[in-house]
């Protein structure tokens, strides 16, 4: 075995961006970080222009790679999704079924089981059908149904073979202790496509919900005498997950909402991403002709389908237009994302193949991994 030292310029550990810090690898593993002026001589080392960090986790994947989880809901797809997201730096996926025939659901959750161990793939995003019809967004009207015993048995049956579960619910949409039962399971309850009050959001999460999705889109406005939902996730100490490509939400809106939250380390980037991110620029959901224009994906309705963008784009932003430091950003698209679904050692520099640490440029976007550059070095 032997021992070989990458130099970085900084090294994002999952908490902190250092500087200074040298990563001790041993056949493209990760064995240790030390101080690059603690290095012994003789060492072996390489200079890395850039930031090193743990790739990034997105806990909201609709598709990618021209794959569709809700046409495809198999093992297959999951691959397809998780291979064509890690091309952009992205190295765990949470898959998401939206609203669709209960067919498609018991397909996604067989298919999840089967997908158990697969590399990049986290577990699985439930996203609907169990929202509001007035705020659906681009969810199907006809398939929209209250939370019944199928889908608790569903969680249930995942939980069971311990797949992470993310399950996205409106308050309107359960009846009292159904949430508290959710949470019992073991699922993470997370509150979106929903009119609510404030008032019953409130409710929701006393019974146990802990996160809301994609902040602003498809929830009550927060408006001067009634929070709604939005302010309501906003003034929690929840986990809000949010898009950050330009066109989902204002880049003032979401600086305020990320300064204005009460606890740290409770934002986190979600791509949303469809099958046109590393695919074509359309695709077919229930039917319609889902076109990519202006780098917005639309329906024949008008509403947003999703989104096209990476996690690696949205960081960039995060740091170029809204003004985050990369220390925070960073932690949005690795570090929260890691502690809400109960696995910190994603967010972790050591013990890590070199092929899921990043290596960004001074646009904050990937130029590699620590793989590449041990290829082309040694």
């Amino acid at each position: 075995m032997s021992l070989h030292w990458l130099c970085p310029d900084q090294v994002f550990d999952g908490q902190t961006l250092r500087s200074g810090m040298a990563l001790g690898l041993v056949d493209g593993r990760v064995q240790g970080l030390c101080g690059i002026a603690d290095l012994p001589d003789g060492a072996r080392r390489h200079i890395v222009g850039g930031i090193v960090t743990p790739g990034y986790l997105d806990l909201q994947v609709n598709g990618g790679g021209d794959a569709l989880l809700n046409s495809d809901p198999s093992p297959a797809a999951m691959q397809i999704i998780a291979a064509a997201h890690r091309r952009f730096g992205t190295v765990g996926v949470l898959p998401t079924v939206i609203t669709d025939r209960p067919e498609v659901l018991a397909a996604a959750v067989e298919a999840a089981i089967a997908a158990k161990g697969m590399q990049g793939i986290l577990g699985l995003h439930i996203e609907g059908p169990h929202i509001s019809l007035a705020r659906r967004g681009t969810h199907a009207a006809a398939h929209l149904r209250p939370l019944d015993s199928t889908t608790m048995a569903h969680v249930a049956r995942l939980r069971a073979a311990g797949i992470t579960v993310k399950i996205t619910l409106a308050p309107e949409a359960v009846q009292p202790g159904q949430i508290a039962a959710l949470v019992a399971l073991g699922a993470i309850v997370s509150l979106g496509h929903s009119d609510a009050t404030a008032e019953a959001v409130q409710a929701a999460l006393t019974e146990g919900a802990s996160c809301f999705t994609h902040l602003f889109n498809a929830m009550s406005p927060m408006l001067g005498r009634a929070p709604g939902m939005t302010g309501a996730a906003i003034n929690s100490g929840a986990y809000c997950g949010f898009i950050c490509d330009g066109h989902h939400v204002s880049d003032a809106m979401l600086g305020l909402a990320i300064r204005a939250r009460p606890l740290p380390d409770r934002m986190f980037l979600v791509s949303d991403a469809m099958a046109t991110v590393g695919g074509s620029d359309s695709f077919v959901l229930y039917g319609q002709k889902i076109r990519l224009v202006d780098g917005m994906l639309v329906n024949a309705e008008g509403s947003l389908a999703g989104a096209h963008v990476t996690m690696a784009e949205s960081v960039a932003r995060l740091v170029r237009v809204l003004g985050i430091a990369p220390q925070a950003a960073l932690r949005m698209a690795v570090t929260v994302p890691a502690t809400l679904i109960s696995a910190p050692e994603l967010a972790q520099i050591v013990d890590r193949d070199a092929a899921d640490l990043l290596v960004l440029g001074p646009d904050m976007m990937p130029s590699g991994t620590c793989a590449d550059q041990l290829s082309r070095t040694f």
